[in-house]
């Protein structure tokens, strides 16, 4: 008798275990780091102008005079005619080695090149040509990149190349979620694209502008650049030669720059930043609005800051939500109120409409006529959204997936205007 029942509960076993493995998938998308070696000189001597070419890895977006500039992660910037938001049309790719950011004065075009700033006249835009170089201006792994190291003795800089892998495999349920183990060179992905607006400045006819994750900025005669800890000045009265000048320390975790009037909105990955910017040579620090260790960057409107503040593998934290900031006492910011979030990323203001990129939740608008109501418009899935610029009526939007326009003359009704796929080789 006890040997039919430990007979029974062996079979009811196997059986759980055979039905548990037909049941267990598990999808799993993640960066697989490559290590790669280039020398200083290929670096240099590796920009160029080429066909315009399909997005991969679509990176920042900056935006001047009806063009688009749509950084192609570690490997250069899309040049594409949009002058006709329906019909988008690109032009040419500037080929720039370990690029992740860019500014545009008047007809210069200023970018990085891993430790090198380059400016481009672009009088041209199909045929964009290097006019200077800064070399060695930018420390070792400075930008959004990736980290990236210089070996002076060798003349050589070591890098990583990132490719974005998604499979489903079947597996039992014991194994499911260890598959890192067998993968030492891989993270997994959070949804969050590692890249890491300007929209003031008192010529505002000679400057682009930029999303909220940018990392340079252009006000009166400089170019701002942060790094991850500092605040790197760039003279531009001749905006052909850059000249770097005063360099700040400001803590480490720096992530985005967000010029407003004369006040310069730093975020990272602890709080905002805010500097006084009334002598442009010297930003004078004012005060920080702290909060959990989470990716932010931020957009000003008058007297208001909005600050998204995210998870993920990049920053650590568990926090989702939108911080709405009261900065009329710019020494003294104070928390208005906060409003839960998926995994907000990117943030563009056009108020009272606010936009909101929630990575692999899709783009979220909102009316923020009221601080303490934030009322949501509508909200578009199927879509990894990242990044955006409103322009008047128009909102650019990058995300994995590609370049989308849309029209929001009726924020509660965004209409696609028109998109630029991403074409993948892998």
């Amino acid at each position: 008798m006890n040997v039919n029942r430990l007979l029974i509960l062996f079979v009811i076993l196997a059986i759980g275990q055979t039905s548990c493995t037909d049941q267990c998938e598990e999808t799993r998308t993640f960066k697989r780091f490559t290590p790669v070696t280039l020398t200083i000189r290929q670096v240099r001597e590796g920009v160029r102008v080429e066909e315009s070419r399909a997005l991969q890895n679509p990176g920042k977006i900056y935006t001047k005079d009806g063009y688009l500039f749509i950084n192609e992660l570690k490997e250069g910037i899309h040049l594409i005619d949009n002058r006709n938001p329906t019909a988008p049309n690109p032009v040419a790719f500037l080929r720039i080695p370990g690029n992740g950011d860019m500014a545009v004065r008047n007809n210069i075009l200023y970018a990085d090149s891993y430790m090198d700033l380059v400016a481009f006249d672009i009088s041209d835009p199909a045929h964009p040509k290097e006019v200077s170089r800064v070399e060695s201006v930018f420390t070792n792994g400075q930008f959004d990149g990736g980290f990236w190291s210089v070996n002076t003795q060798t003349v050589t800089l070591s890098d990583q190349r990132v490719d974005y892998i998604t499979e489903t495999i079947k597996t039992d349920c014991e194994s499911a979620g260890q598959w890192r183990n067998n993968c030492p060179n891989c993270v997994q992905f959070d949804g969050v694209l590692n890249f890491a607006s300007s929209s003031s400045s008192p010529a505002p006819a000679t400057n682009g502008t930029s999303g909220s994750m940018a990392r340079f900025a252009l006000y009166d005669n400089f170019l701002y650049t942060v790094s991850q800890s500092d605040l790197q000045l760039f003279d531009i009265q001749d905006a052909t030669k850059p000249t770097p000048r005063n360099r700040v320390t400001m803590g480490w975790g720096i992530e985005t720059i967000f010029p407003y009037k004369d006040k310069l909105f730093i975020g990272s990955q602890t709080g905002m930043l805010i500097y006084d910017n009334a002598n442009p040579a010297k930003p004078v620090h004012l005060s920080t609005f702290q909060h959990a260790r989470v990716c932010d960057p931020v957009v000003v409107h008058d007297n208001i800051a909005y600050v998204t503040l995210r998870n993920g593998s990049q920053c650590g934290g568990f926090t989702n939500q939108l911080d709405v900031v009261d900065v009329s006492s710019l020494t003294s910011p104070r928390l208005i109120k906060s409003y839960p979030m998926q995994n907000p990323h990117g943030l563009g203001v056009d108020f009272p409409s606010l936009f909101i990129c929630e990575g692999q939740h899709g783009l979220k608008s909102f009316n923020a006529s009221s601080a303490m109501d934030i009322k949501q418009l509508e909200h578009l899935s199927g879509m990894n959204a990242y990044d955006v610029i409103p322009l008047g009526k128009t909102l650019l939007m990058v995300g994995r997936d590609g370049l989308y326009q849309f029209d929001y003359t009726n924020p509660a009704q965004l209409r696609q205007l028109s998109k630029i796929a991403v074409d993948r080789p892998y």
